[in-house]
């Protein structure tokens, strides 16, 4: 039953996303000539970001701006497995987490990162968004980007069986996308289970249209044996090296959740800047052309709490605002449909 449904669900995945999707991409590719554009159309801070204020912390970090990807242009960034990565300028750090959400860390995580009004990329597994979808909600609410990180977090998944593997890349998503209402408030953006690339997972990402995340660095905080103070050095003195990239993170981990203001702090006093990631423009207006998709967003089967928290005018999703002109494209997205959900789920620490 589990290969069928994969089967279904990957086959209505590629279907649905594969061939409308590439004419979003190459609208998104018009609009973006080249990486300058890509960055010059995001230098703006945010309208209200916390580069111009943060409530109640005059002397937060902040995000200082929003840079928009397109996985049109971008396809495969960090370069800790491949040649490019985002255009960052000097001192410009992008925070992303993995593997979440699993309570009370990742709201302890999002407590710290509202303190100081900084936003960060989330990488969500399926199965955990399944369990705890209102810290999913959440981390939209807050204004974070959410992408995924497969269903169930599988070893070695470059080599996975191509059913399995196509099976975790659309249930992470159809399970991420129920858990917020649908899945057009998720980011396009992808991050292979421990970083196991293999030509045959990132083909099958290219041809969802997915921008395939690596990292510019880590932190470590994984080990069993670290410490909060040793997360903290190792995040610092690496991204002091590079002089500036993506930081891989975790928020399942109490020891993240104690370095985190650390982190933060020893940032700003060293002059780094955060910077937000969000889908390009085209992307975000695609996907708000789409037909109405109303899917369940609970732990459970039995709970019917669709998600009107979220809001009750979901026209398109509430990206920050970049600086990039554009006019709709005609492309439209469907979403993989959400393929039933699973009453079985494990929880990792």
């Amino acid at each position: 039953m589990r290969k069928f449904r994969g089967a279904l669900l990957a086959a209505a995945f590629a279907t649905g996303v594969g061939v409308p999707f590439a004419a979003g991409l190459a609208h998104a590719q018009d609009t973006f000539q080249d990486q300058d554009n890509v960055q010059a159309s995001a230098q703006a801070p945010a309208p209200g970001s916390a580069a111009q204020t943060c409530p109640g912390n005059p002397d937060a970090l902040g995000t200082s701006r929003v840079l928009a990807v397109d996985p049109a242009q971008f396809p495969r960034v960090g370069r800790m497995q491949y040649p490019d990565s985002l255009p960052l300028n000097d001192k410009e750090v992008v925070l992303t987490f993995d593997d979440g959400p699993l309570p009370p860390y990742s709201n302890q995580i999002l407590d710290i990162l509202a303190a100081q009004c900084v936003k960060a990329t989330y990488f969500l597994v399926g199965e955990m968004a399944r369990a705890y979808p209102a810290v999913v909600r959440r981390e939209y609410q807050e204004g974070h980007t959410l992408g995924t990180h497969s269903e169930d977090h599988p070893m070695h998944f470059g080599t996975l069986p191509i059913e399995r593997m196509r099976l975790e890349i659309d249930a992470g998503i159809s399970d991420a996308g129920a858990a917020l209402g649908d899945p057009k408030f998720l980011a396009p953006f992808f991050r292979i289970p421990g970083l196991d690339r293999s030509d045959t997972v990132e083909s099958e990402l290219a041809a969802r249209g997915l921008t395939v995340f690596s990292s510019d660095t880590v932190a470590d905080d994984w080990h069993h044996a670290i410490k909060p103070d040793q997360i903290m050095a190792l995040a610092l003195s690496r991204l002091e090296a590079r002089g500036k990239g993506i930081l891989l993170l975790h928020d399942i981990h109490p020891k993240t959740v104690a370095a985190l203001p650390g982190i933060l702090k020893e940032l700003k006093d060293k002059g780094f800047h955060i910077v937000q990631l969000v889908p390009a423009p085209s992307y975000v207006i695609a996907m708000a052309k789409k037909p109405e998709s109303r899917m369940l967003a609970s732990a459970m089967p039995g709970q019917l709490t669709v998600g009107h928290d979220i809001d009750d005018n979901s026209a398109r999703p509430s990206w920050p605002e970049t600086t990039a002109s554009l006019t709709a494209a005609d492309a439209v997205l469907p979403a993989p449909g959400p393929g039933g959900l699973r009453a079985r789920f494990r929880c990792r620490g």
